[in-house]
């Protein structure tokens, strides 16, 4: 499936890497990589004629600290998304290095927990992933940090301007092992949370629709209590219309949860697919746009895995150069950086030893594509939107990503690959507020922009 293309991250060092997240750093339409690093500098990758070049600023480079998570997301509303930088220098419990919230003021980006209004908010328990969640569907998001040995953290701007943790007023305050997050319209029709924990059972909390959640993992059937949770990511993995979970288990059996019945699960998971595992990141995406979305396994010290829905199952597939037998994984993002309609997949590697990122992309065809890009009131991603594509009677859904799994953040961009179909009968988008609009007969082979509505859900614009 996958060619090497490493030759192409210009700027490559080796070293301890983590996390990686996607978002445009400049404002100027086309999306970065921001790759945490640990202990040396994080990196900020843009693509250009030639390659990928590092244009990280001294700030967000910040040099010596240890990163491990990143994720993006609209936290002040401006229209240009925050960055929020995870420091981890212990397993669990408190620690010496607090997180980053990066803003872009006056030509420079400004940690947002260095101003002395916000240092009472600034997170001092070690923390595995980031995600970013609208819960009143306001435009405005707030940053969900899963803390190991410690309360999670939902914070927010206040009324005066100053970052709040609300993770209590809202029933998040949970202490566990937090691990992985995703954020989503999963089973209510606002953001809900899935979050894959270790040592105690994962968390769902749905949205109740004021602002407040409750975790119903249990009644889901997706607490999954004696393993050890990392990487997530969702998908319609048996074409019924509704999202699914797929996620890893840490040396334990890996989990494919289809959604039969409105928040109601059951472990689909094929022997192949459930083999356990050293697993990191998890990603669902249509590498070859054959119309369906293949599956990918990132672990660290051992082979990584491809699956690929083959014969009305899910199948391990040939992953190509990008096995990595050797490969110290610690995370992974999905994006079209050169504009060819192509995902293109970054891998990071870390933690035991130093070796430099790796870049894979699949072979080119003739397969048919669409990427939509939804954007908040303010201009930002959509982070949570849901996206439907119906093409020749069969539908397609995907949920632009507000924070993946475990560490990482894939692109705000729902991509589609459609095989050979060359017409779109519509594509519909509905915000974390439940506005919708749709789309009719898009042209094929192109990024879809599209802006927040300006009618309630019941005046569906054509």
């Amino acid at each position: 499936m996958f060619l090497n293309k490493s030759a192409l991250i210009l700027d490559n060092p080796s070293q301890l890497n983590y996390g990686v997240a996607v978002t445009d750093i400049d404002a100027d339409g086309a999306f970065e990589l921001v790759v945490a690093g640990f202990g040396q500098r994080n990196l900020v990758l843009q693509w250009t004629e030639q390659g990928f070049v590092d244009v990280a600023p001294e700030e967000l480079a910040d040099l010596g600290r240890q990163a491990i998570g990143v994720a993006a997301g609209d936290f002040d509303g401006d229209g240009q998304e925050e960055i929020y930088v995870l420091n981890t220098d212990s397993f669990q419990g408190r620690k010496q290095f607090g997180d980053r919230l990066f803003d872009w003021q006056e030509n420079q980006w400004v940690d947002l927990f260095s101003l002395p209004q916000n240092q009472d908010s600034l997170n001092l328990t070690a923390g595995r992933s980031v995600a970013w969640v609208d819960r009143d569907g306001d435009g405005r998001y707030g940053c969900l940090v899963a803390n190991y040995g410690g309360p999670i953290r939902l914070y927010e701007l206040n009324g005066d301007g100053m970052i709040a943790d609300v993770a209590q007023e809202a029933g998040l305050a949970f202490v566990t092992g937090g691990r992985g997050i995703v954020a989503l319209s999963l089973v209510s029709d606002r953001m809900d949370i899935f979050m894959a924990n270790e040592n105690s059972p994962n968390f769902l909390f749905r949205n109740q629709g004021d602002g407040t959640y409750v975790d119903i993992a249990g009644m889901a059937g997706v607490s999954d209590p004696l393993q050890h949770g990392r990487g997530i990511a969702v998908l319609d993995a048996d074409g019924d219309g509704r999202m699914d979970l797929v996620y890893g288990n840490w040396e334990g059996q890996h989990r494919l949860y289809a959604q039969y019945a409105p928040g109601k699960f059951q472990d689909i998971a094929s022997r192949a697919l459930a083999m356990p595992s050293r697993i990191r990141t998890v990603i669902a995406a249509d590498f070859d746009n054959d119309g369906h979305e293949e599956i990918f396994f990132n672990n660290i010290g051992q082979p990584n895995r491809l699956f690929g829905w083959r014969n009305n199952k899910w199948t391990a597939l040939d992953i190509g150069e990008a096995l990595e037998p050797r490969g110290l994984g610690t995370g992974a993002a999905v994006g079209d950086f050169d504009g060819d309609g192509r995902l293109e997949l970054l891998i990071a590697h870390g933690e035991s030893g130093e070796q430099p990122l790796s870049l894979y992309h699949t072979a080119s065809n003739q397969n048919f594509w669409l990427r939509v890009l939804p954007l908040t009131l303010q201009g930002a991603p959509a982070r949570g939107a849901v996206v439907t594509l119906t093409a020749n009677d069969r539908t397609q859904i995907r949920s632009i990503d507000a924070g993946s799994g475990y560490l990482c953040q894939m692109e705000p961009v729902a991509h589609f690959g459609l095989g050979s179909e060359s017409a779109i009968d519509a594509v519909t988008v509905r915000w974390p507020d439940g506005k919708a609009v749709r789309i009719s007969s898009p042209q094929v082979n192109q990024v879809l922009r599209v802006e927040y509505p300006g009618v309630p859900i019941s005046d569906e614009v054509e």
